[in-house]
């Protein structure tokens, strides 16, 4: 019995020391080893508090400003150091209803006890001035200073773009942002977010129970500065926007203007548009609805995407390819009958008569270039219909046109324009002929390129043959250059000597020819119309020119959907935009005031 009371005891002593062995290693791994617990101690102590950076401002070419930042404050909360408070009263200063306070305070706690999380985004100066009187009365909240974005001029809307806060998958893709953090949405302000948005800095504080800032943690040894984002200077001529947004003013369409010899952009217009002002503070969210309802699509940028046949503005790229590839030269004369047959299938011309070269873009024959078209695609030096018809869209594109041409704007699209196999697999392999899709001689049918496009196509006829990649930003603060492909030349697979043939028939054009409504004294304006069919409605009026003839220091291409010819609309005003900028002034008052009071917005 003594022997067994013994053996208890050994066995009692050894579990009390190996439990408190036990104890001591596991007091050591917290004390010693693991920090988890450390570090929790310190973050209750500590605040950090991010130091977010102005974005960079945004100028014009002639630095006149488009884009600032004003103050703007987020009410951020500590879910653990906050105490009972007067809702009603913190309600009222931040005018939300207190479903949403209590909503955006569990959300907070599900996130983190300790960290901070957002309340409330946005508040304005004067609500801030209310707040901060107040804020000792809300244990646990503080504020934290932004920006927001504003635009004096409310202009280029579609071309700026507009900011707003990250998201979960862009959090994912990008470590730098954190929940709460504004990122560039669309325009130049996406394009150029790393340049724009600068760097975030941090400061740590000293806090007590009470989640009062003692002071800063070492003298603010670990903290960081926030760095400024890089100011830009578009290329955009901020005059000659507004005067075109006032010209399309209850107008559908889009105009898109280039300096030819640069490829900067001067202009781009797509309307309707909006104020980018009202994408701007707490409202966005109910702006961004409103505007993305409205059945005139404000929000949808034409410039970049939407896709219009090119028309009659499309031959002059037909006549280049002609010439090229030797089917015709500048003294070919084909006769129309007022119509282009094959078979039953007809192309009503306006001209009947012998037509030359020139005549043909004067006064814009269809007959001229559904035979030029003929010769290139059912061209006897190829073997198959197929590989002519591939040789001609290689020439097309070699215009920047049905393809991305990589410019430093958001949402660009390529343009439509089929490679042969799409029509093999319509009609069967090289079971079509140039008729089959003759069409495309006067630019219809499957074609469709964006104003951007159809810019650069008459840039690169100013230009005799080459192009460089449209831009809008023409210099970035603190950098030496832009990016380097903007200022590569993009060469045609025309041969130069043809550009002077089409450039000589867009001068008749303006002064003898279909748009003589462009025409204007002082200024020799090159051009050429387009009236593009639309299924779902009125013909869409279109206008392409350059000036001057010689040194060319503007390109300019017009739409307006659903109005008719181009000379009635879209000439003028191509003609108002080339006049304003290259002489600052409008010697054609009349025709001025004819365009601003239109209103072709309803126009079915």
């Amino acid at each position: 019995m003594e022997q067994q009371y013994k053996n208890r005891k050994y066995v009692f002593m050894v579990t009390i020391v190996l439990v408190s062995i036990i104890f001591i290693a596991r007091l050591f791994v917290l004390q010693v080893l693991d920090s988890t617990y450390k570090l929790s101690a310190e973050n209750n102590v500590f605040r950090y508090v991010t130091q977010y950076p102005a974005r960079g401002l945004i100028f014009d070419r002639n630095e006149e400003l488009l884009v600032y930042n004003e103050a703007a404050y987020d009410l951020m909360v500590v879910p653990r150091h906050v105490k009972d408070f007067d809702t009603t009263d913190l309600c009222k200063i931040l005018e939300i209803t207190k479903t949403k306070l209590i909503e955006e305070l569990q959300k907070a706690k599900k996130y983190s006890g300790y960290k901070p999380s957002i309340i409330v985004t946005q508040i304005s100066s004067k609500k801030y001035a209310i707040l901060q009187e107040k804020m000792f009365k809300f244990k646990g909240f503080y504020v934290q200073t932004r920006t927001l974005r504003k635009y004096p001029s409310s202009i280029a809307a579609h071309v700026l773009g507009y900011v707003g806060e990250v998201n979960d998958r862009i959090i994912k893709r990008q470590p730098y942002y954190k929940s709460g953090d504004y990122i560039g949405i669309s325009g130049i302000e996406k394009s150029y977010e790393k340049e724009l948005r600068g760097n975030k800095g941090i400061k740590i504080f000293l806090v007590d129970v009470h989640n009062r800032i003692k002071g800063n943690y070492k003298d603010g040894k670990y903290d960081s500065v926030a760095t400024v984002g890089s100011n830009l200077i578009t290329s955009l001529d901020a005059q000659l926007q507004k005067y075109g947004e006032i010209l399309m003013k209850n107008k559908r369409g889009s105009v898109v203007a280039i300096e030819p010899a640069t490829g900067e952009i001067l202009s781009l217009v797509s309307s309707p548009n909006y104020d980018p002002n009202s994408f701007v503070g707490r409202n966005r969210a109910r702006s961004y609805k409103t505007l993305a309802n409205d059945n005139k699509k404000p929000l949808f940028n034409r410039a970049l995407r939407a896709q219009y046949p090119p028309g009659s503005t499309f031959k002059m790229v037909n006549a280049l390819i002609g010439l090229e590839e030797k089917v015709i030269n500048p003294k070919s004369v084909f006769v129309s009958n007022y119509g282009y047959r094959v078979g039953s299938h007809v192309v009503k011309d306006h001209i009947g008569g012998p037509v030359t070269f020139l005549m043909s873009l004067q006064h814009s024959s269809n007959v001229y270039y559904c035979n030029v078209f003929q010769r290139t695609i059912d061209d006897r030096k190829f073997t198959t219909v197929s590989k002519a018809y591939n040789n001609w869209r290689q020439h097309v594109q070699s215009f920047g046109l049905g393809k991305k041409l990589n410019t430093d704007l958001s949402h660009e699209l390529a343009g439509i324009i089929y490679d042969a196999d799409y029509y093999n697999k319509y009609y069967g392999k090289n079971k079509w002929k140039s008729y089959t899709i003759i069409s495309m001689a006067i630019g219809q049918g499957e074609l469709g390129f964006t104003p951007l496009q159809i810019a650069n196509m008459v840039a690169t006829i100013a230009n005799r043959g080459y192009y460089k990649t449209p831009h809008i930003v023409k210099k970035i603060m603190g950098k030496d250059s832009i990016d380097r492909r903007f200022f590569t030349k993009h060469y045609t697979n025309i041969k130069p000597e043809y550009y002077n043939y089409i450039v000589d028939g867009m001068e008749l054009v303006v002064n003898a020819g279909t748009a003589r409504s462009a025409f204007v004294p002082h200024i020799t304006i090159c051009g050429k119309t387009g009236t593009a069919q639309n299924p779902h409605g009125k013909d869409h009026s279109i206008f392409v020119a350059f000036a001057p003839k010689d040194n060319p220091k503007i390109a300019i291409a017009v739409y307006v959907e659903n109005a008719g010819y181009g000379s009635t609309w879209a000439a003028p005003i191509a003609s108002l935009m080339i006049e304003k900028y290259l002489t600052d002034s409008i010697s054609r008052p009349y025709v001025e005031k004819r365009i601003i009071d239109a209103n072709l917005i309803d126009i079915e």
